[in-house]
Order: C-alpha cells, then structure tokens, then sequence
C-alpha cells in the first residue's frame, strides 16, 4: 500500500513470515498494508507502542498456518472466510460490552447469522470496499469497457490483472456468466465460471497480490484494465493518473466486508486485543480509511457524517442501480468454496 512504503519489515522468529515488531502482548495476523499507524491511533497513545503484526497474502494460506500451529491474537479475515474459521475451532467469541462501538455498527455487517454461534459474535466487521472495474482512461474509451466480458476479450491480451484471490476472482466470473449471487450457485454455474477465468487467464499480465504491486503495472501503462479495489482508483485518482472504475457495467461489480476476530488461544493481552479493535473503530480511523485508502468503515454513524461527494470521489457512492447489480461476497457453503479454491488454483497453473 502506498501510504506504507517507509514502514519497517523485519523478520522475527514469533511470527509466521515477515513481521512488523512491536508490542510483543498482540501479535495481529493480518494482509500486508494494515500496519499502517494511522488505523490503531488511540492504541498506540495508550500503549505506547504499536502491535506486532505477522502477515499473509491471501485467507487460505492464513487458514492453513493457523491450523498448522501459528499463534496469534487477532486476525483480519473476510466475510465469505470467517464461518470456515469458526467450524475450524480458530475463532474465540467476541465479549461486545468491551466493543465502544458495537451499536454504532452497520447492522447489515454486525448482524449476519453467519458470524454468530451461541447468541455470540466471532467477528467484528471494520473495512469494506468494491471490487470493479478499473482501467486507464487514455487506453481504453468507455465502450471498451462497457461488458465484464472484456476481461476475456483477446484483444486486451497481456495488458490485464486481476487479483490473486479466489474471492475476488469468481465474483468476477459469475458476474460476467450471469451470477450475481453466489450463495446458491449449481454445479453448471461453477463450470462456467471457471471456463471463464480460464479465458481470462490467457490475457493476464499478471495476478496482483497487493494494490501498490497493481499500481505501479497501471502507471506505466502496462496494465491498462484491471479488477481492482477502491483503493487503486483513490490512490491513483489522487495523483493524478487516468483512471477510472467503472461499477455500473453491463454485469456490475462486486463488494465485500472484513474485519478482526479473537483467535482460539490467544497467546497474548486480551485487554490490548480490545484497545486495538476499539481504535480501528474509532470516527477517525473511519475518516482516515476513507480519505486515504478509500474503503467504507464499518462505524455507520461516523459514515453518515460524511460528506457525499467525498464519498462519491473513492467510488463508495450507492444507488439503487448499484446495489440491484452488487454480487456481495457472502459466506457459501464449505463444499463450493473449497470447489472454487481447487478451481482457481488448477487455473492459475494452466489447466
């Protein structure tokens, strides 16, 4: 992420791959980028320190360390991940009298059934955005990018990305095959999704596994049409690059939530694992993800203060349009989306 390009990396035996050291009572399992300061302020005057953060690239390899061991306190999963986590016994529940801002939440994030086990909540949503098109707007003329279709057009060959995330990936392709709710998707819709990222896997330039690796492919031109989040068109847009995302195609676009659960054993403060969820929630935090990342935040009551054309400048406008063509990364059964990682990963080699 751009806002993180002077961040300190280390390595450190108590972590699962590289490390940002810090307090060594939260050790936070999270995406590369989320290290940024500026999410966890009010822990950091507390504590005087920041978390020790361990990171993964992807929610299937963080799934798999997880269950080979790694110890942690708290960990950023995504909405479709999170009832996979809990069935696997890594998720510990969430006490919401610690939570400040519980009922300032949005309800159509905090209340999903998914999440809850008992009458408890394992998952406290925080950040929230849009995976869409976008494309350089020098390169390519609105008719271009009209259809999700063009992802797979020949013609686009070599000059596209998308993520490397089996998540964003099918939403894609059952947008683009006709799907625009996955939660019930049949075994000939699968196919067809799949026969359509294997077309577009053959244009692909590359996968991006983070947005400043994408923005640096866009600004040079050599990726000119990407599947991309909000965080690439704000970024970009603010310096001042041609792009655009385009969320009302023929097909539409996609939109997701994630945010921190308490893992099962917790080898750390539980006191701090709070201070820290309790900072991401906080208005400023929620002001600062929008303005400088341009993802939604999960604190409704801080978001409508916004101001809608602020809104509107990261691509987190709404409309009824919008939403009627929104696929949302909702929780699938265990049985598809383990079909859809065998998938994409059978994909991503060549087959």
């Amino acid at each position: 992420m751009k806002h993180l390009r002077n961040a300190l990396l280390v390595s450190a035996s108590l972590v699962a791959g590289a490390a940002y050291s810090g307090d060594a009572e939260l050790i936070v399992f999270d995406w590369a980028g989320y290290e940024d300061p500026e999410f966890y302020v009010d822990f950091t005057e507390k504590h005087g320190d920041a978390p020790t953060f361990a990171f993964f690239s992807d929610e299937e390899e963080a799934f798999q360390k997880l269950r080979a061991g790694f110890k942690a306190d708290a960990a950023h999963p995504c909405s479709q991940s999170v009832p996979k986590w809990m069935e696997a016994g890594l998720l510990a529940p969430i006490d919401t009298s610690r939570i400040t801002e519980w009922d300032n939440l949005e309800p159509g994030f905090r209340d999903i059934k998914a999440y809850w086990k008992d009458g408890k909540p394992y998952f406290v949503p925080v950040d929230w955005g849009n995976t869409a098109m976008t494309y350089n707007t020098e390169l390519l003329k609105p008719e271009d990018v009209q259809s999700l279709k063009a992802f797979a057009d020949p013609k686009h060959a070599g000059r596209v990305s998308i993520g490397d995330s089996v998540d964003d990936a099918y939403a894609l392709a059952f947008l683009a095959t006709g799907v625009n709710d996955w939660t019930n998707v049949t075994d000939a819709q699968i196919d067809a999704a799949s026969d359509f990222l294997r077309q577009v896997h053959q244009n692909l330039r590359a996968y991006w596994s983070s947005g400043s690796e994408l923005a640096q492919m866009m600004q040079s031109g050599e990726v000119y049409l990407a599947w991309a989040w909000n965080e690439t068109f704000a970024t970009m847009s603010a310096e001042g690059h041609p792009i655009a995302m385009k969320r009302d195609t023929d097909e539409g676009s996609s939109s997701w939530v994630c945010g921190y659960s308490k893992l099962a054993d917790a080898p750390g403060s539980e006191d701090k694992f709070y201070d820290f969820v309790n900072a991401w929630l906080a208005p400023r935090t929620a002001d600062y993800i929008v303005s400088a990342w341009g993802y939604g935040h999960s604190n409704a009551k801080a978001m409508d203060k916004m101001n809608v054309e602020d809104l509107a400048a990261v691509g987190l406008e709404t409309s009824d349009n919008l939403r009627a063509g929104t696929l949302w990364q909702a929780p699938t059964s265990p049985e598809v989306r383990e079909r859809l990682i065998a998938d994409f990963e059978k994909i991503k080699a060549g087959f």
